[in-house]
């Protein structure tokens, strides 16, 4: 470790394996954050710590779990509210898209979406708040950074119709928990990017569909974390998603929803 434990901070990161996660664990590491890495792959998790620990001097401590699976969700949520080695920062990063048209989806596959990107997020939220509430600032923002999506803030997204509400669901729930944390000193962040070239969208990377709806992971963290900091209640990172986030206010949502679906039909 570089610095005493009492000038240390921690940030627990979720789906910090790949993508947007990984990012999330490079770009703290870098601040000199201390990490504790959540993911069901538990080598990769490895890989990535000891990679982080060699360049950045912070200590990592891998903490493999199924969020899905309610006692995994437990262990996780009790190392958020560890009294004697706390948790500033949590990003609750990790989900799972896509789904196809309800009708043809399987419902163990639909409440597992449910239950990582809806469930997981509130549980660990929760317990971020109230062991956060307990305790003195150490220095720096604390709280929470969910991951939501644009995908929320369209009126309507056919073939992701149960990601696309979960993803409503995060930015309206963090941004009610950011205004009532207000007076606590507490933070709360929704993050609503748009497609970012990760695993989860490898479907959509072999449509090769124009460089402009991408958006880079190192941007996505770059522009989350300076609106943590700035005590922001959400941000859309990258140029083309917040024009789009500003069309979407004006545009009648017919012609959203007309517009989405043309695009989604193209795609295919």
């Amino acid at each position: 470790m570089t610095a005493s434990r009492s000038a240390k901070r921690t940030a627990l990161v979720t789906g910090a394996s790949t993508g947007i996660g990984a990012e999330f664990a490079r770009q703290l590491a870098r601040r000199g954050h201390d990490l504790v890495l959540v993911s069901r792959r538990s080598e990769a998790l490895r890989d990535l710590g000891a990679n982080l620990e060699g360049t950045y001097g912070v200590e990592v401590r891998p903490l493999p779990a199924d969020l899905t699976d309610p006692a995994a969700l437990e262990r996780v949520a009790a190392r958020v509210e560890a009294r004697d080695d706390p948790i500033d920062v949590v990003v609750n990063n990790a989900g799972v898209g896509g789904g196809g048209p309800l009708a043809r989806q399987d419902l163990t596959d639909i409440q597992a979406s449910i239950d990582l990107n809806v469930r997981a997020v509130v549980r660990l939220t929760h317990a971020a708040m109230s062991s956060m509430r307990r305790r003195r600032a150490t220095g720096g923002p604390r709280g929470v950074i969910n991951i939501s999506s644009m995908a929320g803030a369209l009126p309507a997204m056919p073939g992701n119709a149960v990601y696309a509400a979960g993803k409503a669901f995060v930015r309206s729930f963090t941004e009610s928990v950011a205004l009532e944390e207000t007076s606590h000193g507490l933070r709360a962040t929704a993050v609503l990017p748009g497609y970012v070239r990760t695993p989860m969208t490898v479907g959509l990377q072999a449509a090769d569909p124009p460089d402009v709806v991408w958006v880079s992971a190192e941007r996505v963290v770059t522009e989350s974390l300076r609106a943590f900091a700035a005590g922001r209640t959400h941000v859309v990172p990258g140029y083309q998603y917040k024009i789009a986030d500003v069309l979407l206010g004006v545009v009648p949502g017919a012609v959203v929803r007309r517009g989405v679906l043309a695009a989604m039909r193209r795609l295919r």
